[in-house]
């Protein structure tokens, strides 16, 4: 295993730190520690459980004094020591703790080339990204004193009473200085595969090495702790050492002085700002082969930044530092069993297919449904009940079936002939996809079905759209069998059921006061939260922005241009598919008489236009179309756009020659380089933000 040079110079000056740490203290007692705790314990082992001892007492007594002694000459003491008879004690509790200085995340990618971008500014370590849980652990005047759980990065969980239950974390360092020190607390896969099925916790077996750590390490029961065989692989430094110079600037220099105070170090490499994608694979595949050697559970790696005041320098987000990467490696794909599919309508009528297959792991979680998409999807993965299917996360998050094991069958059962849900005839609705491509989908045309109708309503009372609040998914189907909705209308009128709905199971006069006022405050509303309410297709809050500009709030020109068939086109991102959307849905008889019928019950916003006028004299986004990229800082997608359309512009969604500004955030992909193209101005947030007047 070659770890490059600079482990060799850091070596060489391992001894002379460590002088300046304790005097006498030699490079290499921390391992010798290690070495007589991990031996005496496997005689231990072989004495108490297995009743057949590999060597004499007097041997085992001889090498104890000598830890002993060797514990007071270098002050290192493990936490697994066989001289730490003494067991913790248990809390009823997880208490929780403020992090003074935050443990952020680090971003994530699975491009190498974005790896490769980044480690080429400046030198690195390239280390495993083990898969457990991260723990903060502080010593002072050489005794830890506090360990916590990372939890959302400003608030964890105390768990110092368990830290003693650790198989290697040294108690005591012979460092008097505040130290404060993070790392990943995991279980060696060979740990968990002898250990899993005696901790379901009479519920299920651990599913995985990650999750039995994590639960594990947050157990009241020390003792139970113990059983677990927790190790603490430290890979950062994030107080201490500050007296030692150049040494205290180098993460990698203070990794390796954490080796000589009795830690284990995550495993790393180090890399020169002039790596090359060759060596750079090399690297990634030595670290693998050291966690496959180790059994160490690992998701990818982690780049950061080697000097420290380099890494300040970097800043961060609300979300994560900026001085380092996490390269994941390619979606997890597991083998598992089809079994059927689940058919659900929406609110538009289509019928959504949804794969059901024997549950498997995948990236730390239990999957079993995945959406299929349509009919299409679905023929040409050959499906039927019994055959077996690939299935993954893709990036992570959603998942996925990638293919079938066993082509060259096709159930055409699986397809209803009637509605799941309401047990109307269903038909196949086929059209043209991207290549001329003919897509199958399953369509209920019954309006009134429960499940589009359900849906429909919820979607009108969203967050994004008259922002009914207090009335979840499940209040609205049980008024909806009830019968007190069968429009959107009917929200405005649940007053006539007021003591029906105070005598339902989980009302009161409470409940229904809270649902009446919410009801009453979203009366005041806007043309852009009405217009997504209407749940035309493929407008959404963007679209609608860009039609308030455009007719200046009025709702009936909006409508009278639709039904005179204007051309939507005209406005900037709209395509002849969203023109034709809105045409045909203000030609439906019935969407029309909603759309004037509702807007009785309404109170619209007026436009200030004065103040319209003055943002348009005093500022130079106005009647601009600027669109944003990338992950920003300040802003969310939706608060950017809102920022924009508030300064008199037209927030777009993608870079064409209408637009004016690209105001351009982190991981920024093609829209950047279409406007370098096109020569339009790229401004960064502070860019934007320092253009607005005051």
């Amino acid at each position: 295993m070659a770890w490059g040079s600079f482990f060799e110079d850091l070596k060489r000056k391992e001894r002379e730190f460590m002088k300046k740490i304790r005097k006498g203290t030699q490079a290499g007692d921390a391992e010798k520690v290690t070495a007589l705790v991990t031996k005496l314990n496997r005689y231990r082992h072989e004495y108490y459980n297995l009743a057949a001892p590999s060597v004499p007492d007097a041997v085992y007594d001889h090498l104890f004094d000598e830890l002993q002694e060797l514990e007071k000459q270098t002050g290192i003491i493990l936490s697994n020591s066989p001289t730490q008879t003494v067991g913790a004690i248990p809390v009823s509790s997880l208490k929780k703790v403020k992090h003074p200085i935050p443990l952020l995340s680090l971003d994530k990618t699975k491009q190498l080339e974005e790896l490769l971008a980044m480690a080429g500014r400046s030198a690195s370590l390239l280390m495993l990204k083990l898969d457990g849980l991260t723990v903060k652990i502080c010593y002072e005047n050489g005794r830890l004193v506090e360990a916590s759980t990372r939890g959302d990065g400003e608030t964890g969980e105390l768990v110092t009473h368990n830290i003693p239950a650790f198989d290697n974390v040294p108690v005591s360092i012979p460092y008097k200085g505040r130290l404060v020190v993070t790392g990943e607390g995991i279980i060696h896969q060979d740990d968990f595969e002898e250990i899993k099925g005696e901790v379901s916790d009479g519920r299920k077996e651990a599913c995985n090495a990650r999750n039995l750590a994590a639960g594990s390490i947050r157990l009241l029961y020390p003792a139970a702790c113990r059983k677990r065989h927790i190790h603490f692989y430290a890979f950062n430094v994030i107080e201490g050492m500050e007296g030692f110079g150049k040494i205290a600037d180098s993460r990698g220099k203070l990794l390796v002085a954490l080796r000589s105070l009795g830690f284990e170090v995550c495993p790393f490499v180090a890399l020169t700002e002039k790596i090359s994608l060759e060596e750079l694979e090399k690297g990634i595949r030595d670290l693998k082969d050291v966690a496959d050697e180790r059994g160490l559970p690992i998701d990818g790696m982690v780049l950061r930044y080697d000097s420290l005041s380099y890494s300040r320098g970097c800043g961060r987000t609300g979300h994560h530092y900026k001085d380092g990467i996490a390269y994941k490696f390619e979606d997890e794909v597991q083998e598992t069993v089809f079994r059927s599919v689940e058919w659900t309508p929406g609110r538009s009528g289509e019928i959504a297919p949804v794969a059901v297959f024997d549950a498997v792991e995948i990236d730390g979680c239990r999957v079993s449904r995945a959406s299929l998409h349509n009919i299409s999807f679905i023929k040409d993965l050959e499906l039927y009940p019994g055959c077996r299917i690939l299935v993954s996360k893709r990036n992570m998050i959603i998942p996925h079936i990638e293919d079938n094991l066993d082509r060259g069958h096709y159930e055409k059962g699986m397809i209803p002939k009637k509605c799941p849900c309401c047990g109307k005839t269903v038909r196949i609705y086929a059209r043209k996809g991207s290549g001329g491509r003919i897509i199958e989908t399953l369509h209920c045309d019954n309006p009134d079905c429960r499940n589009q109708l359900l849906r429909k309503l919820v979607h009108f009372a969203g967050k994004k759209a008259m922002d009914i609040s207090g009335i979840s998914e499940a209040v609205i189907d049980r008024f909806i069998e009830k019968g007190f909705l069968h429009t959107c209308q009917d929200f405005y009128h649940l007053d006539r059921y007021r003591e029906e709905i105070i005598c339902m199971e989980g009302f009161g006069e409470k409940s229904y006061e809270k649902i009446q006022a919410s009801i009453e405050k979203c009366r005041n509303t806007t043309f852009v939260r009405y217009v997504v309410a209407m749940d035309i297709p493929l407008i959404g809050r963007t679209a609608g922005r860009a039609l308030d500009s455009f007719f200046k709030g009025n709702l009936q020109e909006f409508a009278k241009a639709a039904v005179d068939c204007f051309d939507f086109t005209s406005l900037p991102d709209f395509g002849e598919k969203m023109s034709r959307s809105i045409r045909e849905w203000f030609h439906d008889w019935d969407n029309l008489k909603l759309w004037k019928t509702l807007q009785k019950e309404l109170h619209f916003e007026e436009r200030e236009e004065e103040t319209m006028k003055k943002i348009t004299e005093n500022n130079p986004f106005a009647g601009c179309t600027v669109v944003a990229t990338g992950k920003l800082e300040h802003f969310t997608r939706d608060g950017i756009n809102s920022r924009i359309t508030s300064l008199g512009a037209t927030a777009g969604s993608s870079v064409t020659r209408k637009t004016d500004y690209l105001i351009c955030g982190e991981k920024p992909g093609s829209k950047l380089a279409k406007a370098r193209e096109l020569g339009i101005p790229v401004l960064t947030e502070q860019e934007f933000l320092d253009m607005i007047p005051a």
